[in-house]
């Protein structure tokens, strides 16, 4: 089906484009979000007269999210979850995730404007795409633990490098007394006189 573009769509193009795609992702997505209309000479027609009020509409949009992307670039969040030994979740952390624990942050993002390819499935730092426009989009940080301390230790590597090696060190005076402790309970060997 060929349709023409009334904003840039990631992957297909620019406003004003007539792209080809396929059926139901025009009848189920492009067209009821207002993105596409069918191409036809009445909708050709109809886009040229309205192109210019579409035009500052959506220069408008991009002004907006580019002042928003001012409060949004680089910022960090943590999501607390539980996981195993390995640092699997039980469970994931999704678009719906990231947008509440950003407005719970002080920040509104809708969830639609998360860009995961899939949802995070693992403890750790993840650099994640916010789209607040079709051409304005910003990195931000994601920061999965199981607690607040653990978070700490991630997102500063200086300190997680301190506190495993006084871990390490701990272990090793640990081995060396219970070594010490095996070496007196040893039985003595007593020689006749």
């Amino acid at each position: 089906m060929q349709v023409i573009l009334l904003e840039r769509v990631e992957k297909l193009g620019q406003m004003g484009d007539v792209v080809a795609v396929r059926d139901g992702f025009a009848r189920n997505y492009l067209v009821p979000q207002g993105k596409a209309l069918r191409a036809t000479k009445g909708n050709l027609a109809e886009f040229e007269r309205r192109r210019v009020q579409l035009e500052a509409t959506n220069l408008q949009r991009k002004q907006d999210a580019t002042a928003a992307a001012s409060k949004v670039e680089g910022r960090n969040v943590t999501i607390l979850r539980q996981a195993g030994e390995t640092g699997q979740l039980y469970g994931s952390v999704n678009a719906r995730d990231i947008a509440e624990a950003f407005t719970a942050d002080g920040v509104t993002i809708e969830r639609r404007q998360v860009r995961l390819d899939s949802p995070l499935k693992a403890l750790g730092i993840h650099a994640v795409r916010v789209a607040l426009h079709p051409e304005v989009v910003v990195q931000v940080t994601v920061n999965v633990a199981r607690s607040a301390e653990e978070a700490e230790l991630q997102a500063d590597p200086e300190l997680a490098a301190a506190v495993a090696e006084s871990e390490r060190e701990a272990e090793r005076l640990e081995r060396e007394v219970e070594e010490a402790e095996q070496a007196a309970d040893a039985p003595r060997l007593v020689l006749p006189e």
